[in-house]
């Protein structure tokens, strides 16, 4: 009799214990100061990038989501069939069915398990014996440590979830990429032709020429030389024209060895400038942000639940069992049933327990830091690209008064190529700077609207997220 209070002192000493253990743990908030950092982050940036925004070429329209960027409805048809075929987002999607599984696996240790066994033994010169258990067990959750593990399951799904935004994002924002370049590959074919034309004429104009004496051998040469190399730059672009319409056919998931189904035009369509949309975002919305912060706030869950894995726990099991010797009687016509309650704490595991639960603590830091650089990453992205926006403005504006004065230019040698008052080197000169500047302007204007594309992603605008 004596056993039993001595029993009980021992076990209270062993909670008293468990629980001073545990409550030592340096509990550090990661998920609070990542969110702190984010907000004071964002907003430094968003006032800053606010003050170096106002110029008069902002414009007026509001942005909510990426595809507001472009008003074309044959993309934006695009962009869906894109979202429910690309084969990379729908890896996605079932990566995000998988968290879910996964979380009901998690959660099925909070339930109560049942169990049913039926079992029979024959036995020389004895009687058949038959036996019927059912077996209700269940661990008590006193601690929340199974509770902690499902709710980092739930994080896990929402940072799945980000992540699978993520990927529609991308695909969205490379249809629109797809949309910018193949307009761009036609302007340069175009340009390449117009080119062509007009070496063609030159060199026309320059056997005309040398047939009557007023001109030589060497600018014959020289215009085939210009005519060839023309030629050879335009097939490659016609090339590339090609194997952009594939690749955009290849983002939607869909292949028919046809030719790309819709016509797009040369001209390269309106894109908006998402600076307009800084006063409405913050870098919160970034779906790579998002998935960082609930990454932080699963292992943390998970760090809880490993060291209350060194708590005592409590399970209570019930069953019901009949013998009997005929399958038709053991079915428990007659069980006897027993109820066990039953108290158990870790004493002596070499430090696993301890181990782990440290392990948890150092993940946990692990992706406070992993957080830290995607933030960092995120400002670097929205910075560069608030730059590129400046800068190419200022490069486009500039351009266009290079092609102004190269197209004067050219009229001008023309006629004293006609007249004979310069020689063919100069006009061929001045006829390739004329058709440079023009793609070199087109690829400036290219690569602002791509940079546009670029900055919306940055700051966090994204496609109508459907789970």
């Amino acid at each position: 009799m004596m056993v039993k209070p001595a029993l009980r002192k021992a076990m209270l000493a062993l909670m008293v214990t468990s629980l001073l253990g545990c409550s030592s743990v340096d509990n550090v908030n990661y998920a609070d100061r990542a969110s702190q950092a984010e907000a004071d982050t964002s907003q430094r940036l968003i006032e800053q990038l606010l003050l170096a925004s106002k110029t008069p070429d902002v414009p007026t329209q509001s942005i909510a989501r990426l595809t507001d960027l472009v008003n074309v409805p044959e993309l934006q048809s695009f962009i869906s069939a894109a979202l429910q075929n690309n084969p990379s987002l729908q890896q996605s999607v079932v990566a995000l069915k998988m968290a879910y599984a996964q979380h009901g696996i998690t959660s099925a240790n909070r339930l109560p398990s049942v169990d049913a066994s039926f079992s029979g033994t024959s036995t020389e010169d004895s009687d058949d014996s038959y036996t019927t258990d059912i077996t209700v067990s269940w661990e008590l959750d006193l601690w929340q440590k199974v509770a902690d593990s499902s709710n980092a399951a739930l994080k896990d799904i929402a940072s799945t979830q980000a992540s699978l935004q993520s990927a529609q994002d991308l695909v969205a924002a490379n249809v629109m990429r797809g949309w910018l370049d193949i307009s761009l590959k036609q302007q340069l074919v175009a340009i390449e032709t117009q080119r062509l034309t007009v070496l063609d004429n030159n060199k026309a104009l320059i056997l005309a020429r040398y047939r009557v004496g007023l001109g030589s051998l060497e600018d014959l040469d020289n215009a085939n030389t210009s005519v060839a190399s023309t030629q050879a730059t335009l097939a490659d672009y016609q090339q590339q024209l090609a194997q952009s319409k594939r690749d955009l056919t290849l983002l939607t998931g869909q292949w028919t060895g046809n030719d790309l189904a819709v016509n797009i035009t040369a001209e390269f369509p309106a894109v908006l400038n998402p600076i307009n949309s800084l006063g409405q975002q913050n870098l919160s919305q970034r779906p790579d942000i998002k998935t960082a912060f609930y990454n932080i706030e699963a292992e943390a869950l998970r760090t809880d639940a490993a060291y209350k894995a060194m708590l005592p726990s409590i399970s209570l099991s019930a069953s019901l069992t009949d013998m009997a010797q005929s399958p038709t009687d053991a079915l428990l016509t007659g069980p006897l049933w027993s109820v066990l309650g039953q108290l158990s704490a870790p004493l002596f595991q070499g430090g696993k327990l301890s181990s782990q639960a440290e392990l948890a603590q150092l993940t946990t830091e692990q992706r406070y830091w992993v957080y830290q650089e995607t933030l960092l990453n995120a400002v670097n992205e929205v910075e560069n690209t608030v730059g590129q926006e400046y800068s190419l403005a200022k490069q486009q504006q500039h351009l266009i008064e290079a092609q102004l004065s190269a197209e004067r230019s050219f009229v001008s040698y023309e006629q004293k190529y006609r007249q004979g008052l310069v020689d063919i080197f100069d006009l061929l000169t001045v006829q390739q700077q004329t058709f440079d500047v023009e793609a070199q302007l087109a690829n400036t204007i290219y690569n602002r609207l791509i940079n546009r594309i670029d900055l919306g992603l940055a700051l966090g605008l994204g496609v109508l997220h459907e789970a």
